[in-house]
């Protein structure tokens, strides 16, 4: 397995909003090797609560033998900054004051983390990126660092994602915001404030990535006689339990600021505009099924990309069909490297 690497960037970062950071590390992996073009080159961005080694959390397409393959290309993959897993977070001590963050960490946006890719790329002295891939949040960011990049992207893979987080994305993530604010834990500065209200916002967050007919297939009783105690209510906590276990709560909050924040028509004149500067070879891939990333979104996505076509997976499954549906994105990405 790839060692996490750091990449310490000690210049004061200015942020969207207006505040700034005075500085921020990343924490990454690659794995492969560069060859000596510098022309192999995979970079993959994680969704909100991943981390920088695909090969755990998306291990049916990235591995050896999958079609992403760190024996023919060298793949990147960074921790979010704000994220739990070693890039500069919540958690981390402000070198301004020598305390943690916690709540004063200051707000991003989805801008903001594409500049930190495009530090990081520079420090390692890529120009070219073979295919930029992300999905979900890590599309939205996948996007707006195509938008504003230097480098040469040859390929771009948006997956499930859109050019501005919809009003009824920004409700779910309002509510689960609601949640962790209800924790009376929350207003401590401790690593584990608010971790039961993040455990109640995530079982929120999954009624947006799944379907009913998800739901209904993998929770049936077959015991008519139930009265209480159902499959549905335990998987629910289930997995807010199991996230409260490996990430959180200001982390949590944080990013779901960054992705009600993402409108790539900010600072341009429209969303045509905007995505009017992405060159590269352009696949969009929409989830029949998702409610969260419509299909109709990644049809907005494919009008403005001049050099795009447009993919809608088949799937019962919803918004994590970018993760259940390995076989179909495999495929999809074959098809892409094989150009």
């Amino acid at each position: 397995m790839s060692a996490i690497k750091y990449f310490l960037n000690k210049v004061k970062f200015e942020l969207e909003n207006g505040g700034n950071l005075p500085e921020y590390t990343l924490a990454y992996q690659s794995f492969g090797t560069l060859n000596q073009n510098k022309d192999n080159v995979i970079w993959i961005i994680h969704a909100l609560t991943a981390n920088s080694n695909p090969l755990e959390w998306w291990s049916e397409v990235v591995g050896h033998s999958k079609s992403i393959d760190p024996s023919n290309h060298f793949i990147i993959c960074a921790n979010v900054l704000g994220s739990h897993y070693g890039s500069t977070s919540p958690l981390e001590k402000n070198p301004s004051n020598g305390t943690p963050y916690y709540h004063d960490f200051p707000q991003l946006t989805i801008k903001d983390l594409a500049k930190t890719y495009e530090a990081l790329a520079n420090h390692l002295g890529l120009n070219k990126i073979q295919l930029l891939l992300g999905a979900s949040m890590g599309g939205q960011q996948a996007m707006e660092w195509s938008i504003l990049t230097k480098l040469k992207i040859e390929n771009l893979l948006l997956i499930a994602t859109n050019a501005k987080h919809s009003p009824y994305g920004i409700a779910f993530n309002e509510s689960q915001r609601m949640a962790i604010e209800a924790d009376q834990t929350w207003q401590l500065k401790s690593n584990n404030a608010g971790i039961q209200g993040m455990e109640v916002a995530r079982s929120i967050a999954l009624l947006s990535y799944r379907t009913s007919y998800g739901y209904n297939s993998t929770q049936f009783e077959e015991n008519d006689n139930k009265t209480d105690a159902f499959k549905a209510s335990s998987y629910q906590k289930y997995q807010g339990e199991k996230l409260s276990k490996r990430f959180n709560a200001y982390s949590y909050y944080l990013f779901t600021k960054v992705m009600d924040s993402h409108n790539v028509a900010r600072g341009h004149k429209s969303i045509n505009e905007a995505l009017s500067y992405i060159n590269s070879r352009t696949v969009i891939v929409s989830i029949s099924s998702d409610i969260l990333f419509t299909v109709e979104e990644s049809k907005v996505l494919n009008k403005g990309i001049k050099n795009s076509k447009l993919i809608e997976i088949s799937s019962d499954l919803g918004h994590d069909g970018f993760l259940t549906e390995s076989i179909k994105i495999n495929n999809i990405i074959n098809e892409i490297l094989s150009q």
